[in-house]
């Protein structure tokens, strides 16, 4: 078998069955697990999946820069920001990760609502410029580019001072094994560490996130509340989540 074919045939796998397990393609094949390997490597550095331990999982699109992923904004953002808006109250301290999502959130909330937002997005921030009665505190830190947020040590002696009714997470993956993941190291402790940091945490999770994966892992789905999603999403795409025990909020 050609290696093209192979590579082919990995790629209708891990669509199919939503996961590749590198000893099963090889006893299939009749080929050796190092040749499997050998494929699975190249085609993450194709962009085309991740490696994990063992095998592979769908990679996640959303792994643009942030102009790149508000050029194609879509309506499911918008629907699960507004959403992710209608759960804030007055009086509560709500944590708002960066990303497009959450610039949504920011911008449909309503107008006289009375709450502190913190976030580490600077973009965010002037979002709620137009909100009288919304005290910002914006997280200061080494300025992370590709999402126009702020990371390192400073963020994280300041987040670990604040305590949060809510965080709303913005993530590039959420699989059912492999948990809550992004494309940057350090944006995935900043990430962390705001979920250490709120009483609840809530996942904003576009459709092409569902059962993804990227590089650095953020946390498990046990340290978190639920994902907020479009209301089309297929039950059955939403159930090994439920089974997590995660609160599903259909946008």
């Amino acid at each position: 078998m050609l290696t093209s074919q192979r590579k082919q045939y990995i790629l209708t796998v891990l669509r199919r069955d939503g996961q590749v397990v590198a000893k099963q393609i090889s006893q299939e094949l009749g080929l050796s697990e190092d040749t499997i390997r050998r494929d699975l490597r190249e085609l993450a550095q194709e962009g085309l999946l991740q490696r994990v331990h063992g095998g592979a999982l769908p990679a996640s699109p959303a792994v643009a820069d942030f102009a790149g992923r508000e050029a194609i904004l879509s309506d499911s953002k918008a629907t699960i920001g507004r959403a992710a808006a209608q759960m804030i109250k007055d009086g509560q301290v709500v944590m708002v990760d960066g990303g497009t999502t959450a610039q949504q959130l920011a911008r449909q909330l309503p107008p006289g609502l009375r709450a502190t937002i913190v976030t580490h997005s600077a973009l965010i921030a002037v979002e709620l410029v137009v909100h009288p009665l919304v005290e910002v505190i914006l997280i200061g830190g080494r300025l992370f580019k590709h999402s126009i947020v702020s990371v390192g040590a400073v963020a994280l002696e300041a987040i670990s001072h604040i305590r949060a009714d809510l965080f709303f997470m913005g993530v590039t993956g959420v699989h059912p094994e492999a948990g809550l993941s992004t494309g940057d190291l350090e944006e995935a402790y900043i990430k962390r560490a705001l979920c250490q940091q709120a009483a609840e945490t809530f996942v904003l999770a576009s459709e092409e996130k569902l059962g993804a994966a990227s590089q650095y892992v953020i946390a498990g789905l046990s340290e978190v509340s639920g994902l907020i999603v479009e209301r089309s999403v297929e039950e059955e795409r939403l159930l090994p989540y439920q089974e997590a025990g995660l609160s599903i909020i259909r946008a």
